[in-house]
């Protein structure tokens, strides 16, 4: 007797078809502190109906206890997980959500507005395609709305959707909505090539977040979720064969490998390649991967790969692409994000983690500091926590690096207080500033 095929299988298989065809839009929601972030995700993912019922009944119960909005469900209880978060009103930590619709899937981070808490927010844009940014339509840009528009564009965020929330407490003026737009805009001139969208919404009402509004009938653009599911991310400019290596893979006398991720292009066998910093040259063997062999990898796959040729191969080298070498220095011209407590100064060592090689930097003495009011560069004697600065960072050894806007993977680096092990700042590769990174062919 054959077997009936069980109808809820082919369901499941379905939909997990369903959602690997569908593309991936990973975003995080800044703004300054009471803008509403936390409001506005937490209804758009209502709306979207990716709340669980448990979830729901959660909500009310916490929106009735904390009676923040009286008798309406409080919405951004969905993200503000943590006690200390409730109880002070503020984001805290950078808070992750998944949510899919028809059309998108989403990684959504609800980043802390708090300028205390800015280091967190960097780290939340740090893997981001797109900036959501809320502006409040009473209060208008802040300090902490250009600090976090630099930031975001500091990291390669090129897509700003600028969200002006609490449009019902300006009686849903379009005069107020396009004072708030024209000088966001007039700001970000100064962010370089962004793609900017402003949309006038109510996160607290739900208008225009996933719906069109009624109360804004001047406004003929497309809603949030609409945006949201409909903006093309850019890929960036091509991007060389690069794998910094992880691991050197020795799981038997007769094979010897090097694992590590693809941070850039397309790697195969027969390819010549060369070992940085060293420059050695060789070519791929084989391209080895948990399921086999395969022709080819590339950038966003883990893979071993074998070398035809007898090489000096070690944890923090680079395996690029023979035509098209990456930077190899000993200095580095970085723009710095500060974290750290203490002040980031000339003179003090710390340890450069680049991909995954280590190495000792110490601090030169040209610091340069970000004034978020003239958003022109001063020097200065140090950085202060939550500061935007220039650096060049003495290394006590060689490594391979490419400037950011080649490769996010090969062009950053955190700084690591060697005797806390605290991450204390993040950098950015940068052109020289008449010196600072000199290639090696």
């Amino acid at each position: 007797m054959t077997a009936r095929p069980n109808p809820s299988v082919f369901a499941l298989d379905r939909l997990l078809r369903q959602q690997e065809r569908k593309r991936l839009l990973r975003f995080i929601v800044c703004g300054s502190v009471d803008h509403g972030k936390s409001t506005l995700i937490g209804h758009l993912l209502y709306e979207a109906g990716s709340l669980y019922d448990d979830q729901l009944e959660a909500l009310v119960v916490e929106s009735r206890k904390y009676g923040t909005q009286g008798k309406e469900i409080d919405f951004s209880l969905v993200l503000d997980g943590l006690a200390a978060e409730r109880e002070q009103k503020i984001t805290i930590d950078v808070a992750y959500r998944f949510f899919s619709t028809e059309q998108r899937k989403f990684i959504v981070a609800d980043a802390p507005g708090h300028e205390q808490y800015t280091r967190n927010m960097a780290t939340g844009a740090s893997t981001a395609d797109l900036a959501l940014i809320l502006i409040n339509a009473q209060t208008g840009l802040t300090r902490q709305t250009r600090r976090h528009s630099l930031i975001v564009s500091t990291l390669g965020v090129r897509h700003l959707l600028v969200a002006v929330n609490k449009m019902d407490l300006v009686g849903w003026s379009e005069d107020s909505f396009r004072a708030t737009e024209a000088a966001f805009r007039d700001f970000a001139m100064e962010l370089g090539d962004c793609e900017i969208v402003c949309i006038p919404v109510s996160a607290r009402s739900g208008d225009n977040v996933v719906s069109p509004s009624r109360n804004i009938d001047w406004y003929r653009g497309p809603t949030l979720l609409r945006y949201l599911e409909g903006v093309e991310i850019a890929e960036g400019p091509r991007r060389s064969f690069r794998m910094p290596v992880q691991l050197v893979n020795r799981p038997s006398p007769d094979f010897r490998g090097y694992s590590g991720l693809v941070t850039g292009g397309v790697v195969y066998a027969g390819m010549p390649v060369r070992i940085w910093p060293s420059g050695q040259a060789s070519s791929i063997a084989r391209v080895v991967t948990f399921d086999g062999d395969f022709d080819r990898g590339a950038a966003g796959q883990s893979v071993t790969l074998t070398l035809a040729d007898e090489v000096d191969v070690s944890r923090g080298d680079v395996i690029a692409e023979a035509g098209d070498p990456p930077i190899v220095t000993d200095r580095l011209s970085a723009r710095v994000v500060w974290m750290g407590k203490d002040t980031l100064a000339p003179g003090t060592s710390y340890l450069v983690k680049l991909a995954t090689a280590t190495a000792k930097a110490t601090v030169e003495p040209s610091l340069r500091v970000l004034d978020l009011d003239t958003r022109g560069w001063a020097a200065a004697d140090r950085l202060f926590i939550n500061d935007i600065g220039h650096c060049v960072l003495a290394l006590d050894r060689p490594i391979a690096t490419d400037r950011y806007g080649d490769n996010k993977e090969t062009g950053s680096f955190i700084l690591i207080d060697p005797e806390s092990y605290d991450t204390v700042g993040m950098g950015l590769l940068e052109p020289p500033q008449g010196d600072g990174l000199s290639q090696c062919q």
